[in-house]
């Protein structure tokens, strides 16, 4: 087994963007931004992680301007103009201190609870209207709504790219609206956007894509979030196997993804049987594009069972360094643990593990 730590910090190249090591924040929803506005607090605290050693910080989810993206007037907007002076004073604090940017753009779907959200008198927004399979919120998205949605994500990857984000990712997992397209159980139509055929179910993300390409060009780091598991189902599979999941990444690939950021609840878990791959492997396998992993990476509990109010204690990442060194994945998104740690991937670095922070419920109600 191989666990040095050299690779994990030797830099790392995609579609002409250089990172300077292969630890990347995680995307994690913080609910910090009062009237949908990162402020000076969030700036501080995705400066930390720069200064903390962390290669690259995908922010929070952050909404594209379409009246029903998002939940909470607390989470951060990517639109408007008070929200993206915010956004700008972001970057300026993460590129000051010497690291990399880009926003995770989002929109909820029919995850979204209509009556606690704001405009709470528009419905939500999903490809057949419906929360989990045989639960409708809404009725099903008109090729009216489904454009105005594919044009709210190409105006916010243009407002990263005059904004000086070092690219962008789409949130395309965990049961919110791009996923909600790739779910069967949640797309029931029966129009170029649906069908039982997981590459068919590709359409809406495949058109996001194009609209974001023909707006900021080729040149733009882009980067796909997806999942199997969703919040409403987490033993889903989009593609049970590794053939439907080649069909089902093409068209993803092919449209102009540059990585894809692999969720997955564990990240030691093997994806299918036969194999001792997880998901990021399989796609960098499948598809030849740079792959990141991620999963409960440096802690010993799992994050689902931390919303319930589980504390993990920081644990060993031989096994990662073992994967990593063999090329399985590319780089490694780190979630709670620089949550409660900015200084995890210098810590890491440098042996200090013992160094290393509990994480607890309590640090979700901060911005350490």
């Amino acid at each position: 087994m191989s666990t040095s730590t050299e690779k994990l910090f030797s830099p790392f190249s995609f579609n002409g963007l250089t990172i300077p090591n292969r630890v990347v924040m995680a995307p994690m929803t913080r609910s910090f931004s009062p009237g949908e506005v990162p402020g000076a607090d969030v700036a501080a605290y995705y400066r930390r992680r720069a200064e903390g050693g962390t290669g690259l910080i995908i922010t929070e989810g952050t909404t594209v301007g379409h009246r029903v993206a998002t939940m909470a007037d607390n989470i951060p907007a990517f639109h408007g103009q008070a929200a993206m002076e915010g956004w700008k004073n972001v970057v300026s604090e993460v590129h000051e201190a010497g690291g990399k940017i880009m926003p995770q753009l989002w929109h909820v779907g029919t995850m979204r609870n209509q009556k606690e959200a704001p405009n709470p008198d528009e419905p939500s927004a999903g490809p057949s209207g419906l929360f989990v399979p045989g639960k409708s919120v809404a009725d099903p998205m008109t090729p009216e709504d489904i454009q105005a949605c594919i044009d709210a994500f190409r105006r916010s990857a243009a407002a990263a790219r005059e904004a000086g984000f070092d690219g962008i990712e789409l949130h395309g997992a965990h049961g919110y609206l791009i996923d909600q397209f790739f779910w069967e159980g949640t797309n029931q139509r029966d129009d170029e956007y649906g069908g039982k055929d997981a590459v068919a179910r590709t359409k809406f993300a495949v058109d996001i894509i194009n609209a974001i390409r023909s707006e900021v060009g080729d040149d733009y780091p882009l980067i796909l979030r997806y999942s199997q598991w969703k919040q409403q189902d987490f033993d889903h599979k989009i593609a049970p196997t590794s053939e439907e999941l080649a069909a089902f990444l093409k068209p993803l690939s092919d449209a102009g993804v540059d990585v894809f950021h692999c969720s997955t609840r564990r990240f030691w878990e093997p994806e299918f049987e036969g194999s001792d791959l997880n998901l990021a492997g399989w796609t960098k396998k499948l598809t030849g594009k740079p792959t990141i992993t991620v999963g409960s990476v440096g802690l010993s509990g799992e994050f689902i069972a931390a919303f319930a109010g589980e504390g993990s204690e920081p644990t060993s990442i031989d096994k990662l360094l073992d994967r990593l060194n063999r090329d399985e994945f590319d780089m490694v998104a780190v979630g709670r643990a620089l949550l409660v740690d900015a200084e995890w991937a210098n810590k890491i670095r440098d042996g200090r593990a013992d160094e290393l922070k509990t994480f607890t419920r309590e640090a979700m109600t901060e911005l350490a």
